[in-house]
């Protein structure tokens, strides 16, 4: 018997997804847990496995589409199973004699009571089969005792107006109820709550064209559309929900870091012989850790329904990535247990598997702390977005000479700009301030970390 497998929820607040890849054709054959598709979902590819061993009957997308969560992905069958092709209504009217509309209302009325992937289309009880012909747009419902023919909207405004179907009078075709019966049953009513809801049911909705113009260029040249989907998707609406509820304040600030570069240069290159790439990134998430432990209220979420600030007691800090879909926040977990070393792998390690888009979606999850990079493609400083629900953000702009004022003598000197966004709902400007010095004070001091264990 053919099974329909519907897409399922793969992460933590996922609705839907885009159709990636399919990884077998209508026809094959495959194995319970055999990998039949990637789906780009949130930020990550994953692979949808096969509930059952059995055959492709049908695949219900194209490459490229979206696909809701509950909706029919695929159609699985017994070998040799076939499914039979149900023409669309629209053809079948066409074509169809009055016995055949008959059969089809019928199927389709037993479909509906079998449910369907939203749910369950709710129908007046059908205790008897009809004893007229009832045309394509009426169904026969008995109501008190009489059998009554009504469209499927009109019985839905009347149930939900609160209307009984034996107290209107039907103006439609064979004696059926139409919406028109329901929206003059409603008008003679009082103007009670139920009568309001139907009123607004019955409302017409906005016709739609029947063919949509997509201009491909104005008045002044040629353009070209780029839909919204994907990780670009997942990033727009990211940032609207964090500027919505969260209050964006930028402190800026420098840091000396030339006794940092000096450190970074002498182990690069002992590190580069074991095949490990040392990046500034992993001395700037042990500072970043130092400087959070000493101001705990950058390292917390806010409890909006509870009114609460909720300080986090675990350090998990996420790395924005820029990948040629877009960007993308890995999570290193338990970073203050890790070493420089450790960092400096786990660090190389999301980056690609970020780019090849093969992250773990647990690995974009638990954040508590955001890094984001600009330095390595020119930027000095910025105002960075929250990653929300985290309630702050730092950004590191690129190491530039700066002459300085240096134990009583000017000297060119390694600086670090720094930008942190804050929420100003949890914390002030003074303690932003505040921790923005303290993190420069290890930056520019990095001997109290880099061999921590």
């Amino acid at each position: 018997m053919a099974y329909e497998f519907k897409f399922p929820d793969v992460g933590e607040g996922i609705t839907e997804g885009e159709l990636h890849k399919w990884l077998i054709a209508e026809g094959d054959d495959v194995k319970e847990n055999q990998p039949i598709a990637k789906v780009e979902t949130d930020k990550a590819v994953v692979e949808i496995p096969s509930p059952k061993t059995g055959k492709i009957l049908k695949l219900h997308f194209k490459e490229g589409e979206t696909i809701q969560v509950g909706r029919v992905l695929a159609t699985i069958g017994e070998r040799g199973e076939v499914i039979t092709a149900t023409p669309t209504p629209a053809k079948a009217e066409k074509k169809a004699t009055p016995a055949a509309k008959t059969a089809a209302m019928s199927s389709v009325e037993a479909a509906a009571k079998a449910g369907s992937v939203v749910g369950f289309l709710e129908e007046a009880p059908v205790e008897e089969a009809p004893k007229r012909i009832v045309t394509k747009t009426a169904a026969a419902v008995e109501v008190s005792g009489k059998e009554f023919l009504a469209t499927p909207a009109a019985r839905a405004a009347a149930k939900e107006a609160g209307i009984d179907l034996s107290t209107i009078t039907p103006t439609g075709p064979g004696g059926s109820v139409t919406i028109d019966d329901v929206q003059k049953a409603a008008g003679t009513r009082p103007n009670t709550q139920a009568t309001r809801a139907a009123q607004h049911i019955l409302q017409p909705a906005p016709a739609a064209s029947a063919i949509k113009i997509v201009k491909k260029y104005d008045m002044y040249g040629y353009l070209e559309r780029v839909p919204i989907k994907g990780v670009r998707k997942a990033t727009a609406k990211k940032m609207v929900e964090s500027v919505t509820h969260a209050v964006h304040v930028t402190h800026m600030d420098e840091a000396d870091v030339t006794r940092l570069v000096e450190i970074r240069e002498h182990e690069k290159e002992e590190l580069k012989k074991k095949g490990i790439k040392l990046t500034y990134l992993p001395f700037v998430v042990k500072a970043l850790i130092a400087a959070l432990k000493e101001h705990p209220y950058l390292n917390a979420t806010m409890d909006e329904e509870n009114r609460e600030i909720i300080l986090k007691k675990y350090y998990n800090i996420g790395i924005a990535v820029d990948t040629p879909d877009g960007l993308i926040v890995p999570v290193i977990k338990i970073a203050d247990k890790k070493s420089i070393v450790d960092l400096a792998q786990e660090i190389e390690k999301i980056a690609k598997q970020s780019a090849d888009r093969t992250i773990n979606m647990a690995d974009l999850k638990g954040g508590t702390f955001t890094i984001t990079n600009v330095g390595v493609i020119g930027g000095i400083f910025a105002t960075p977005i929250i990653n929300y629900p985290e309630v702050a953000i730092l950004l590191t702009g690129k190491i530039y000479e700066k002459a300085m004022l240096k134990n009583g003598s000017m000297q060119f000197r390694k600086v670090m700009p720094l930008s942190v966004t804050f929420d100003h709902r949890v914390l002030d400007g003074v303690e932003a301030a505040r921790f923005t010095n303290k993190l420069i004070s290890y930056l520019e001091d990095p001997d109290l970390f880099l061999f921590e264990k």
